[in-house]
């Protein structure tokens, strides 16, 4: 498999803010979360979800299914960055600085 040799790898991030107050606003936010997991994106923080992709090309496909399973209402942000900038990313948690290695749960099949 042919990676990007300049990035080591893509993040894709999808942020969102969905409308909940009516049960089919909330039905749609519960189907756009559930498309992103069946897609391999992993929750980081409520509504930011993340999926790692060796190659930018794999990424992109999971944007045309994004893109066509839009909710009717609300803001979606799709967000692209190198493995090299995920992994240099500051996370605190509460006031201590989270120090661990995070590396991304890769499904291969030979």
């Amino acid at each position: 498999m042919k990676t990007d040799e300049d990035s080591g790898g893509m993040w894709c991030l999808v942020m969102f803010d969905l409308p909940v107050a009516t049960k089919l606003q909330r039905k749609y936010a519960t189907d756009f979360r559930n498309l992103l997991l069946d897609m391999g994106y992993c929750m980081v923080q409520f509504s930011v979800y993340a999926r790692y992709t060796p190659t930018q090309a794999g990424n992109r496909a999971t944007v045309r299914a994004i893109k066509d399973h839009l909710p009717p209402k609300g803001m979606v942000r799709v967000l692209h960055i190198s493995d090299h900038q995920w992994s240099s990313a500051l996370r605190f948690s509460g006031l201590q600085q989270d120090e661990s290695k995070e590396t991304p749960e890769v499904f291969t099949l030979f």
